[in-house]
């Protein structure tokens, strides 16, 4: 078995089955043989009639659509930041309670170095505790689909571990690794860790058993149709449970911070609730918001760059069955 085939193969397992039967379903008097059935498939992951490669976007097309994809969330934060600073300006809210956005400009230009260096830790043990998360979540997703006996094992114990709240357990590992950045991680890691082995498992549990079939009795062997069928079968269901996944991971270092630490942006959070000063906390807040964003846009970017060829990644594509 060749490893175009193979590849061909786990695309149309991902991304051309609805496809196909939609295409032979729009010819008139067409019948759903297996052949016409493959013969569709085949078509639509193919080259394009001409032959050869579909030309690649332009740069101004590409800054087009990002800009396009742009103006409406951008919309919608203009109308809250008018809304806040009309509430807070006419001091419907006292401003101890709720400030104005140009003092929590103010504050956040003041005392940049400060929350820059804070910024800086939190998005330390995020990322770190969201690598760890993603793989082991990976490892563990697979040895629960590819063995009956692991499903039953591990999966209880997942879950367990899932319903535990973190907060409660955050005390314990301060008291075991000490107020470093150990417990923040592992806070991170424990909170990132479910999404992706509930979606790593569903994923490469969808894939057409008839597909693996076909490659079984082509000579793939069990590494090989993994790499080129499971694996991309599952990618779609993966980077949905990594976008997840990346954010929950700022959560849990968070969690962490406000346990036990000297650094980082839960630590400030706690200090300006103690000090009643709004627009640090403001700042505070929406630095970590910032950090999210950014980490599930480098997610996201990753997912474009992974899958281009799956039905959630293909511009003009119709939802709905109409």
């Amino acid at each position: 078995m060749t490893e175009n085939s193979l590849d061909t193969a786990g695309r149309q397992a991902a991304a051309g089955g609805a496809s196909g039967a939609r295409a032979a379903a729009s010819t008139p008097g067409s019948v759903d043989t297996p052949d016409a059935i493959g013969a569709n498939s085949s078509t639509m992951v193919g080259p394009p009639p001409g032959g050869g490669r579909p030309p690649r976007p332009t740069l101004g097309h590409r800054a087009v659509v990002f800009a396009d994809s742009l103006w409406r969330p951008a919309l919608v934060l203009a109308v809250f930041v008018v809304a806040w600073w009309f509430v807070a300006a006419r001091e419907y809210v006292p401003n101890y309670l709720v400030p104005t956005p140009g003092q929590v400009w103010e504050t956040m230009t003041t005392q940049w170095s400060e929350l820059a260096r804070h910024t800086l830790v939190t998005l330390y043990e995020t990322v770190l505790g969201f690598v760890l998360a993603a793989a082991l979540g990976l490892v563990t997703a697979v040895a629960i689909a590819y063995s009956r006996t692991l499903d039953k094992a591990l999966y209880p114990i997942v879950l367990f571990a899932q319903v535990i709240p973190k907060i409660a357990i955050a005390p314990l590992l301060v008291v075991w690794f000490g107020l470093g950045l150990t417990p923040k991680i592992i806070l991170a890691v424990l909170i990132a860790f479910f999404p992706v082995v509930i979606s790593g498992v569903a994923g490469l549990r969808s894939t057409d058993p008839e597909l693996l079939d076909l490659a079984a009795t082509m000579g793939a062997g069990p590494w090989r149709t993994f790499r080129k069928i499971r694996f991309p079968n599952a990618l779609p269901h993966l980077m949905a449970g990594l976008k997840v996944a990346v954010t929950l991971a700022v959560v849990g270092a968070v969690v962490g911070e406000f346990v036990g630490a000297s650094e980082g942006l839960g630590y400030v959070l706690l200090l300006a609730n103690g000090n009643l000063d709004a627009p640090l906390l403001f700042a505070d807040l929406i630095l970590m918001s910032a950090i999210g964003i950014v980490l599930f846009v480098l997610v996201e970017i990753a997912e474009a760059l992974l899958i281009p060829w799956h039905a959630s990644r293909r511009a003009g594509v119709s939802l709905t069955t109409s």
